[in-house]
Order: C-alpha cells, then structure tokens, then sequence
C-alpha cells in the first residue's frame, strides 16, 4: 500500500504558512492557501521602492499569451461583466449558454442580451435517466450553433461536478460549424489542477482567479487577437485603446502589489504540474473509494472514476435523509472544527435546481481537494462521516482505492 504522504510533499505543504496548524482544509475551490513566497512579494513591493513589476509578464507567460491579452480584475465575476459591457453584436444574433455553468458565465450574457435584442440559446446536459446524478455534455453531436451564432459560454470544470470538459475539441467544432462564433471559458474551477494553454486550447476568452490558484486575491481575464478587435473601449477617450488592459480595465492600475505576487505562484507551479496532477488522482481516487461503500445512502454528483483526464478533486455529494448543511455541521462536531468544508449551490444555481433537481437552498456537500491536502486528511473526513452516519469506524475503502494507486 502506498504511503499517506509522499516524501515530496513535507515540502509542498512547508510552503504554505496556514498548513502549519491542524486544520483541514476541504474547501479549496472557494479559496486555496497562499503560497509563503507571494506574500513575501507583495510585502516587498508595499515597502521597497522601484521595483520593476514583472507580474504582467508571469502571468500571460503562465497561460501561453502575451501581456497585451489579459486583463486583471478583482475577481472573474467583475471581468466577465466588464467584458459583456465591452461586446457590441447585431439584434438577433445569438448567445448560447449551458446550465451546468456557475452564475458568473451566465448572468452578464443575458443581460446583454436584453441591452442589444438578442436570442438566447440553450446547451442541455444529457442525463441517462432523470434520477442520474451525472449530466454530462454530448460532444459527439454539435452544440447548438447557428450562422447567427456569436458567442458560446462554458465552463472547463464545474465547481460541483467536477468534470473536465474537452474545450480544445469544443474550440474546433464552433470553427467548423461558424468561425464568426466565439468562445468564452470560465476556467476559475479549472486552473489550480492542470496547465493552462490557451493557444493550444483555441479559446477566444479565458479567465481564472490567483486566490484560487495559490495566490493573491487578484483575477485575470485572456482574449484573443481576433476577440480583442470586436471589444469596444470602456475607458476615457484619449487613452490607448490597443491591449485588453486598455479596453476592458478601466484604467485602474489594479492593485500592483498583488500582480507582483504572481511570477511566485508561476514559478512555485511550473515545474510541479505532474507531480500535482498524480497527487490530485491519489486523493481523488481514495475519497471516491470511500463514498463508494455506501452507495445506498451517499448520492456523488459527477464521475465516479474517470481519473484525472475526466475529473478533477471537486466531489460533491448529499447524503440519504440529511441535509447537506447538517452533515457538514456534524463533521465539523466530530472533528472539533479541524475539517473546514462547505455545503451550498457555490453561485451554480441552475446546475443544482435545473439539472439535478435540488429544489431546496440546502445544495450539497462540496469536498474540494487540491495537490497540498493529503490521504490522511481524507481519512480523518471519512472516519469522521462514518461515526456521524452512526457506522462502525472503516477505511477499507480507502485502503482498498490505495492500493490501486
């Protein structure tokens, strides 16, 4: 059987100052820790002078683009509103969103809708049967694409299912079927678990935020060439017009000491991305693994399996006659507050009512896992469910999931 925590990750978790305690931290996909090395940075900047900020370089290097195609924000909810005020189409040209999206890829769209008379198109999930709790998108068939169509909204990973969708393949349908069509990414639950590269990606927008990703509480939005010339200025007249920054940023100057924090987060991920997609597929594997021996009475939304190419470590479930916030409460009990997750809709409503058919406000219970978390943590949650579902205390689950890795 494999070891708990592998020899490399003493270091991994030695870089983040709030892993020094005892806390567990379940609920990454509202907010990662943050890297020792961004706060040293952003601490430096605030208090030397003349620092050259190389922040803007860092971060379009991180993504393949280059500084003039991002744009940084206070969060991707504010830069996909800003870009919907930025984008100007015809009266009855179409819009195509999808239900599984968080709120923050769907709200500006409609409302930009109603501002310039155009039609809303809608990309339903397949459900193999209304009790399944896996709605998944047909890509074997065209998406809802028309000669009127100008731009389709997605997200790359839901943040309650946590499946993965296959953008790159996506990118190339839309061109086939209307190349005028542009393509809109919300990557926010995507990026702290696997490379970004929106070139090989063919997306026209993309956006994701740092404080999910390690960093600082700062968000930052990418737009393609041919996407940045239809964008219309949001800033004063005789500024420059030229990059994203100039049109959609609204000459803000947004908060430079955060932006110097990034170059840490790239420099402290880079090298690690197999090692941390290796560790996300153990956790991910262990905790499924575990769910998995009582079926009867836990409901998981999303993949069962799959590993690391169809999911990430974002499994959200409900259990059999509780409410999802009395289990996370309970767990908590147990674990005398040391298991810090979250229960809710996490602003994708119409994925929990629409889709799965959650009709109260009560949602789910979200465990988000990232590469720093580690099987014993998982353990001390499971163990901790058990006794709070009154079952006798087990890991054979978990021990039996091990030991496939």
């Amino acid at each position: 059987m494999a070891p708990d925590v592998p020899r490399h990750m003493d270091n991994v978790r030695a870089s983040f100052p709030a892993l020094s305690g005892d806390h567990v931290f379940f609920d990454n996909a509202a907010g990662t820790q943050v890297l020792r090395s961004v706060a040293d940075r952003v601490r430096d900047y605030l208090l030397t002078p003349n620092l050259v900020n190389d922040g803007y370089q860092a971060a379009a290097n991180f993504i393949n683009a280059s500084p003039d195609e991002i744009v940084f924000g206070s969060s991707a909810t504010q830069l996909l509103r800003n870009l919907s005020h930025a984008l100007s189409f015809s009266p009855g040209d179409e819009i195509v969103l999808c239900p599984l999206d968080h709120e923050s890829n769907i709200a500006p769209w409609i409302a930009l809708a109603a501002r310039q008379t155009l039609q809303i198109k809608w990309w339903h999930p397949h459900l193999p049967t209304p009790s399944s709790t896996n709605p998944t998108l047909d890509f074997s068939s065209p998406p809802p694409i028309s000669p009127l169509t100008r731009l389709l909204c997605l997200t790359h990973t839901t943040n309650i299912l946590g499946t993965i969708h296959p953008i790159k393949l996506l990118s190339a349908q839309i061109r086939s079927l209307n190349p005028r069509t542009l393509l809109c990414v919300d990557g926010v639950a995507y990026a702290p678990h696997r490379q970004i590269d929106v070139q090989d990606l063919g997306v026209d927008f993309y956006v994701f935020s740092w404080y999910k990703l390690f960093g600082p509480r700062i968000s930052q939005l990418y737009a393609s060439p041919r996407a940045r010339s239809q964008l219309q200025p949001m800033g004063h007249f005789f500024n420059p017009a030229e990059s994203l920054d100039d049109k959609v940023g609204l000459a803000g100057g947004w908060c430079q000491e955060l932006i110097y924090g990034i170059p840490a987060v790239v420099e402290y991920l880079t090298p690690r991305w197999d090692r941390i997609v290796d560790q996300e597929e153990r956790l991910q594997s262990a905790l499924l693994g575990c769910l998995g021996e009582w079926r009867e009475e836990v409901l998981v939304y999303g993949e069962w399996g799959g590993g690391a190419g169809a999911r990430v470590p974002t499994v959200s479930f409900r259990v059999k006659g509780w409410k999802s916030r009395d289990v996370v409460e309970a767990v908590e009990r147990e674990t005398d507050g040391k298991v810090k997750m979250r229960w809710g809709t996490f602003y994708s409503v119409r994925l929990a009512k629409e889709v799965l058919g959650l009709d109260d406000e009560d949602g789910v219970v979200r465990v988000s896992l990232v590469h720093y978390n580690t099987v014993k943590e998982v353990r001390l949650f499971y163990n901790a469910l058990l006794k709070v579902l009154g079952h006798k205390e087990s890991v054979d689950g978990m021990e039996k999931s091990i030991s496939k890795i």
